[in-house]
Order: C-alpha cells, then structure tokens, then sequence
C-alpha cells in the first residue's frame, strides 16, 4: 500500500480541481525503467481500469497500482514539498537501496 501525507492530498486535490477531473479519477503510481538510478517514479490520472490493477485509498486519495509497481512501491509514503529545496512530489520508498540526487529515480 501507498500512503499519502496531508501535503501530498491538498497537491492532488488541487490538481483535480484545477484539471476538472470529477470522482471518476484516480491517481495511477507506476514505476518505469530509466532515471540515473535504474527505475523512476510516475504520478498521473486516469479513470480507465487497467487488467491487473491494485487499488488502494488513503486520506480519500484513490490510487492505481500496477502489479510489477506494486511490489517496488509496497510501503511507500507519497508527500509534496513545496519549500526552497525544491518542489515537487517525493516517494520515501523503504524498498530502495539506491536513490539519484534528485529523488526522482531508485534501485532495489
């Protein structure tokens, strides 16, 4: 399971107001090859089921979950920083063994 923080819900909350997705969106997290560090993390909406999806709710943040980014992201706490050091969605993942400098890609 993915959870999410108070900052990483007002952000998707947000996103959807501003993007006038109604109740039938969801937030898919994936992980992709590539990144510095091997894999990278992807954030998007979708409303259409996927064969193999794991869904998942925290806060009232419907999340996605495909079964291969399911076993990287199991435990994976989502949160959004919006201070000087950057801003953006961050993934604090108990599973990687290796992340880039810029917290966008992992290894296991």
């Amino acid at each position: 399971m993915v959870t999410v923080t108070d900052k990483a819900k007002s952000k998707i909350e947000h996103l959807m107001q501003d993007g006038g997705l109604d109740a039938s969106y969801f937030l898919r997290v994936s992980v992709q090859g590539g990144g510095c560090s091997g894999l990278s993390y992807n954030l998007d909406f979708d409303n259409e089921e996927k064969k193999g999806d794991q869904f998942f709710e925290d806060q009232g943040v419907r999340m996605a979950l495909d079964m291969k980014s399911f076993l990287y992201l199991a435990g994976t706490e989502l949160d959004f920083s919006d201070g000087l050091n950057g801003k953006g969605f961050n993934f604090h993942n108990p599973n990687a063994s290796r992340t880039c400098g810029c917290g966008e890609s992992f290894s296991v």
